[in-house]
């Protein structure tokens, strides 16, 4: 696999968690209390045995290249792999002209320097896991132009809204791609992971920029795939596509259950991520916790239900934290009651004692904010 230049791409428009995207690009959302959404894009590329990869980060950098680093806990070795984490060079004049295209043709020569011959492009809002080593065959064995990911779902009426989809002939040759709007339950549906030889991929980049100035990857490689040799490759087990704040919200809870945690979380394909030398959570004698997924330095005093905590939140006395996320270094005050929130970064609710969303709607309490 070191013939294979992993590539960490731009997540679309169509990605807007709203509200938790004001603060950190998507690539460092914090999921399930001790993962960001970017450790599952790069471990699915290093488990496979790839060791070089760039990143492209869209806004505000400084979260991503913190986690991370060198790429050591993704066991990307300086002396036989390389971790570049890239951005656009150039202020856009619009954020309709910042898009993935721009931004390789900004580093070109970073991706035209680079040994490898092929190409494995991943956003990182996807949340699955898969060999890639065997995607990599099959595009070998198929002699594809490009091999793209997917998943055949029965929930594309409700999830993966304004994701590509798939139209598949018996061989799973790409015969069209349409967004998804909504209207069916059961799609093909694109993971906009794509493997191709370097070559075609910069002959892509190109031919976009001189279609439109708009053009992304995704619109190109829809306008080609009738022209092209486009394969899919069925991705099996959990998957989820984290493009809005519903959807984070959703994938966050669904995961508390540990037999669906199961789906994704294997011990022989291991998610790798930055690590924090903090205490262990302290629970009282007065804590009781129910299916909940809570992180290390937290301190619990009060009552958790189906919830996700991350680290070093506190909940005080008589509190109730039901069916919410509440990330780092957050408080919940005293006999606080929240339910269905998503409670940003070191925010404090202390005084509002009642704080629940309405039936199917979720509540969100920005980051370092007093309720």
């Amino acid at each position: 696999m070191n013939n294979i230049l992993g590539i960490v791409n731009y997540d679309d428009a169509s990605v807007k968690v709203q509200g938790l995207d004001s603060y950190r690009p998507i690539p460092s959302l914090s999921f399930l209390a001790r993962y960001r959404l970017i450790d599952f894009a790069i471990s699915n590329m290093t488990n496979s045995g790839i060791r070089h990869i760039q990143v492209y980060v869209k806004h505000k950098p400084r979260s991503v290249i913190e986690h991370l680093g060198s790429g050591r806990q993704y066991n990307i070795n300086s002396k036989q792999g390389k971790l570049r984490i890239l951005t656009g060079e150039e202020t856009t004049q619009s954020e309709a002209y910042n898009h993935d295209i721009t931004a390789f043709l900004q580093n070109l020569r970073f991706i035209e320097d680079a040994k490898q011959e092929y190409v494995m492009i991943m956003p990182s809002h996807m949340i699955y896991t898969v060999n890639l080593e065997e995607v990599y065959n099959q595009h070998i064995e198929r002699k594809a132009d490009v091999t793209v990911l997917y998943k055949t779902v029965n929930n594309a009426h409700e999830s993966f809204i304004g994701v590509d989809t798939l139209k598949l002939s018996d061989k799973k040759q790409v015969e069209e791609i349409e967004v998804n709007r909504g209207k069916y339950k059961n799609r093909h549906v694109s993971l906009a992971a794509y493997m191709m030889s370097k070559e075609l991929f910069i002959h892509m980049i190109h031919l976009a920029d001189n279609i439109s100035s708009f053009y992304s990857l995704r619109d190109v490689l829809q306008e080609q795939a009738p022209l092209l040799n486009m394969v899919g490759y069925p991705v099996k087990g959990y998957v989820a596509c984290i493009n809005s704040l519903d959807e984070y919200y959703r994938v966050n809870m669904e995961l508390t259950d540990y037999n669906t945690g199961k789906q994704l979380f294997n011990p022989d394909w291991p998610i790798h991520t930055r690590t924090s030398d903090s205490c262990p959570t302290q629970y009282t004698p007065d804590a009781k916790v129910k299916k909940s997924v809570i992180a290390n330095g937290c301190y619990i005093e009060g009552t958790i239900i189906n919830s996700v905590l991350g680290r070093g939140v506190i909940v005080k006395p008589g509190a109730i934290i039901e069916d919410s996320i509440v990330l780092e270094g957050a408080i919940i005050g005293e006999n606080v009651h929240v339910k269905r929130v998503v409670v940003d970064k070191s925010a404090q609710i202390s005084k509002v004692k009642e704080l629940v969303a309405e039936e199917n709607k979720v509540l969100y309490v920005k980051r370092q904010d007093r309720v």
